[in-house]
């Protein structure tokens, strides 16, 4: 009998078990609707919130399965240039990468460039620069940054009151010269500061190639361009130059050439450009080894085209070697990888993460693909990457 009645409990208890278990199933996520959507697409784009008609007109491009237009909507919106922007822009002006730095002529030219479609396959070459249209702000000076100050005391709207310029004319050098935001006051006062100018080729490759120099050291390229001041035999171990120094001075030292009439003079707070005339510089440390490379001039030579940063894909129509700032700053802007750093960056910027699996990778190469053949706009790799993570 007791046995009977506890077979009837259990049945009776599995039979309430079967009648709940579907509500103890997993909820089924409810898909956001084109109002939720445009929400998130907003924050992501400007990190703010929208205004019920930029929401309205937002959702209706949605709705008629149009995001990117949507996209393009929020891009309007002054967050988008003065925080978003900002930050994506201030971290390669400072070798800390930090976005805790002031306003200055590099951030604003990057911003000024993406708000105005400028190809941005021209941002280490272009003869430009963005200087602010403001009551009451002081001349552009390019030996202080008292005028990119004024403008973020004063809480200027970087989306309307950037204005093109040329950066040859308020500079006072050649246009030849210029290197886009290689040669604005930030740029100069950064990575030509001191040192050996191989500060410039380095966070170069890091802003706008994504390698730094551990990713892309090859031992195997030619060390005839190596300067005198590397040691050959560091610690008295000349194996240790041979199997880890020439990885990247190699490369490095043959592009840096590049540079050899820049320099930023710390007293006058102005970058100086001496054509025809290598910098003292070059020069240090002639003794440590005196059968090294002595710079004569400005040319460079890039021996990475070969070897196993030929994956970097160089563009073929360009020669690989040049004088000056300018033609280097091409030879970067021309490669494949720059594209897809760009993209990368972006999606970091808009995703929160890297690509990080099969999908996002494959979104990110058709972005870079959209993005180059927009004519290298920003704004298109800014909108598609903001849309695929959109509802995530």
């Amino acid at each position: 009998m007791f046995f009977r009645s506890n077979i009837s409990a259990v049945r009776k208890t599995l039979a309430v078990a079967a009648a709940l278990l579907p509500a103890l199933q997993p909820f089924t996520p409810v898909l956001a609707g084109p109002n939720e959507q445009a929400e998130r697409l907003f924050g992501r784009i400007t990190g703010s919130e929208p205004s019920a008609a930029v929401l309205a007109q937002m959702s209706s491009d949605i709705t008629a399965n149009n995001a990117a237009a949507a996209a393009q909507i929020a891009m309007q919106d002054p967050s988008f240039y003065n925080v978003t922007l900002r930050n994506f822009a201030a971290p390669m002006t400072n070798k800390a990468q930090s976005v805790f730095v002031p306003l200055n002529d590099y951030t604003a030219t990057i911003i000024g460039m993406i708000r105005d479609n400028v190809p941005f396959n021209t941002v280490l070459s272009a003869d430009l620069i963005y200087t602010g249209n403001m009551s009451g702000a002081p001349a552009y000076s390019p030996a202080n940054n008292n005028h990119y100050l004024y403008l973020d005391a004063n809480g200027a709207d970087l989306s309307t009151v950037l204005v093109q310029q040329t950066q040859s004319t308020l500079v006072g050098i050649p246009s030849s010269a210029t290197a886009g935001v290689m040669t604005t006051l930030g740029g100069a006062s950064a990575f030509f500061y001191l040192g050996t100018n191989r500060a410039m080729v380095r966070f170069t490759m890091i802003n706008y190639m994504c390698d730094d120099l551990n990713t892309i050291m090859d031992i195997t390229r030619p060390p005839d361009r190596i300067r005198q001041d590397p040691s050959r035999s560091p610690g008295g171990d000349s194996r240790v130059f041979l199997n880890t120094c020439i990885g990247c001075h190699s490369g490095m030292d043959a592009l840096a050439g590049a540079f050899a009439y820049y320099n930023y003079n710390t007293l006058t707070g102005q970058m100086v450009y001496t054509p025809g005339q290598v910098q003292p510089k070059y020069a240090i440390n002639t003794g440590n080894f005196p059968y090294g490379h002595v710079t004569v001039d400005d040319s460079w030579i890039n021996y990475w085209r070969t070897g196993p940063n030929a994956l970097l894909g160089w563009n073929v129509s360009l020669p690989g070697s040049g004088n000056g700032a300018k033609s280097f700053g091409q030879e970067i802007e021309g490669s494949a990888q720059f594209a897809t750093c760009q993209v990368q960056k972006v999606f970091q910027a808009m995703c929160l993460r890297p690509p990080s699996n099969a999908a996002d990778r494959a979104q990110a190469s058709k972005i870079t693909s959209d993005f180059v053949s927009s004519n290298y706009n920003m704004k298109t790799a800014f909108a598609e990457s903001a849309v695929y993570c959109m509802g995530q």
